[in-house]
């Protein structure tokens, strides 16, 4: 963890100390990273046993998750932004 903090870091301070200089080729690199970083990762679930045989069990529960969280933010919605206009 303490590698990843470290490496956040330096990049923030190299940006800083570039931030004059326009380089329009830095979204698309990141955006390439993080396609092959995505497919790396869905090499790695698909090789584990595990979390392929129990997919089934976790796309509930993300459902379940996901669900949950919608309802909870339109009631937290219709609390918070009440018409002011309704009597």
């Amino acid at each position: 963890m303490f590698t990843v903090i470290c490496l956040m870091l330096s990049g923030v301070v190299v940006g800083f100390l570039l931030r004059r200089w326009r380089m329009p080729f830095v979204s698309r690199v990141v955006t390439a990273l993080v396609w092959v970083l995505l497919f790396l990762l869905g090499v790695e679930v698909g090789g584990n046993p595990r979390v392929v045989g129990s997919l089934a069990t976790l796309g509930v529960e993300a459902l379940v998750l996901a669900l949950a969280g919608v309802a909870g933010c339109a009631v937290a919605c219709k609390i918070l932004f009440k018409d002011k206009n309704a009597r």
